[in-house]
């Protein structure tokens, strides 16, 4: 069974930090892509942040480059998402996301989400 489970989530003032936590299992995590996407209230769902398997290739959104680190520890089927600087805008539900692209067929999973709110 697929299980990808975030944590680390809460309420932090605007110029704070959180650090998101994805534990998964029921798949091989190291053949996967992983990417950590959000929500905002009335907004579609965005890409954050993207590593890929080997953990080399990491690319971010715009608007949180510089802030945002992305990374994963392919022994222990996680990946994590420090976020610095937050502001009232890093508000959404963070999804954690796996992702096996092949010629045939893409794979993806998701977590449940955890919820990040920057207010004063």
């Amino acid at each position: 069974q697929v299980q990808l489970v975030e944590s680390g989530g809460g309420l932090v003032q605007p110029g704070g930090s959180l650090r998101l936590s994805c534990a998964t299992s029921g798949f091989t995590f190291g053949s996967y892509a992983m990417n950590w996407y959000r929500q905002a209230p009335g907004k579609d769902r965005e890409l954050v942040a993207t590593i890929n398997s080997a953990g080399v290739d990491i690319k971010y959104k715009d608007s949180v480059k510089g802030r945002f680190t992305i990374s994963r520890d392919n022994a222990k089927n996680t990946v994590h998402l420090q976020m610095t600087s937050l502001k009232p805008e890093d508000t959404a539900v963070y999804y954690c996301n796996a992702k096996l692209e092949s010629w045939i067929s893409t794979r993806n999973y998701w977590g449940q989400g955890t919820q990040v709110t920057v207010s004063s």
